[in-house]
């Protein structure tokens, strides 16, 4: 009896013991545990501010227009009889093609009688001119009251020689009709319009055509306020590159040429002109672009210097996110003189390395204190290492408890 009581008391202290045991294990680990710092603390990206010198390109956009456009008139009156294959609209010519031609019978016929006209006025000149100078012989025996320009023939001389004078012009207008009544192009040109067919009779000064001079196009662009400050001192002669965007993207190369002095009354804006050769590429393989293309005009303009290229996205009412030396977070103002694209070109608020943070924390505020992602925390406690030694613990006690 007494033994069983032994072994019962003793079987209650093992329990009783390897139970206190377990709960000061769990009381020390979860002490341990209570004992760990966990940083609450945001991560952020940081990166270091670099001033740069910033070449500014201006972008505007207009439509390619022809240099110079032309209503073509016939100059004399007549009926058509042949004209090129190309004077259709949409033809392209080059300079000196016969676009269509005008019977021209009659205006050699013209030719003819001019010329005739013209041996005969010389004929009569010659006749007067030896008549002159039979007087001016004679004259020698007479006295000198008796010698007049009537005597000495200079009237019918002067008669003969304007006689002459008016016989070669009207000889030259007659070769000039002859000429009009080939019709070629003044340059190289597309053809707009025609208005004249094989076997049609045109009247002198009626338009028969509208040709667009294709040598050279022009694009009128405005230049934004914003833009305007930026402009090269000297703007003749840039360099501009013409950019279509449509099916396929088209680059060409143009140099804009003028202002065109003055200030649009609607916009307040100014305008210059880019001009392109060839356009048609009628001389080059470069890419055609066709009069009424809508085109983007790009083009350097002065160069700003010590400025910091940051992204729009970082800047938040002219204000953005620095780390001070203890990786706090400050809110600092600056000056945007430039935006392109998705950048912000910031020339005050900003130096030389300052840390400016490039990803944000949901909600930043002043003085808040952050880490920076890729840099080791202080903080060395391991919770994972704490939770293996109270697993450890318990087995022992276990294993214990069943001896």
């Amino acid at each position: 009896m007494n033994s069983t009581l032994k072994k019962t008391g003793l079987a209650v202290i093992i329990i009783a013991v390897g139970i206190g045991g377990m709960i000061g294990i769990k009381a020390t680990a979860e002490e341990k545990k209570e004992k760990v710092k966990v940083d609450t603390r945001p991560s952020v990206s940081v990166q270091n501010a670099e001033s740069i010198n910033y070449d500014v390109v201006i972008k505007s956009n207009g439509e390619v227009r022809p240099f110079e456009s032309t209503a073509m008139s016939a100059q004399v009156s007549g009926e058509v009889i042949s004209w090129h294959p190309n004077f259709v609209e949409g033809g392209l010519v080059k300079r000196g093609d016969v676009l269509f031609t005008i019977e021209a019978d009659l205006y050699e016929a013209a030719v003819l009688q001019a010329e005739s006209e013209v041996s005969r006025a010389q004929a009569t000149l010659i006749e007067e001119q030896a008549r002159a100078d039979v007087a001016k012989r004679e004259a020698k025996n007479l006295p000198a009251s008796k010698v007049t320009d009537l005597y000495l023939r200079k009237p019918q001389l002067l008669s003969a020689q304007a006689a002459l004078k008016s016989a070669q012009s009207r000889l030259k207008i007659a070769n000039k009709d002859l000429n009009n009544t080939i019709i070629t192009a003044p340059y190289d040109a597309l053809i707009v319009s025609r208005d004249v067919g094989v076997g049609q009779y045109v009247n002198k000064g009626v338009q028969v055509a509208r040709l667009n001079n294709i040598e050279r196009a022009e694009v009128i662009f405005p230049i934004a306020g914003f833009d305007a400050t930026f402009l090269p001192s000297r703007i003749a002669n840039t360099p501009a590159t013409i950019v279509s965007r449509g099916a396929e993207k088209t680059l060409r190369q143009g140099i804009i040429v003028r202002d065109l002095g003055r200030v649009d009354q609607a916009t307040r804006m100014t305008h210059l002109v880019v001009q392109i050769d060839d356009p048609y590429s009628l001389k080059t393989n470069a890419p055609r672009i066709k009069f009424g293309t809508y085109v983007e005009v790009n083009f350097n303009g002065k160069t700003i210097t010590n400025v910091f290229k940051v992204a729009q996205s970082l800047v938040n009412k002219r204000s953005i996110w620095l780390l001070d030396d203890n990786n706090k977070m400050v809110s600092k103002p600056v000056n945007v003189v430039r935006e392109e694209g998705a950048f912000f070109y910031i020339n005050e608020g900003l130096a030389e390395q300052d840390r400016l943070v490039i990803t944000l924390p949901e909600y930043p505020q002043n003085g808040m204190e952050v880490k920076i992602i890729g840099e080791q925390s202080p903080l060395v406690a391991d919770s994972s290492l704490l939770g293996d030694s109270s697993e450890s613990d318990g087995s022992d006690v276990q294993s214990d408890s069943q001896e």
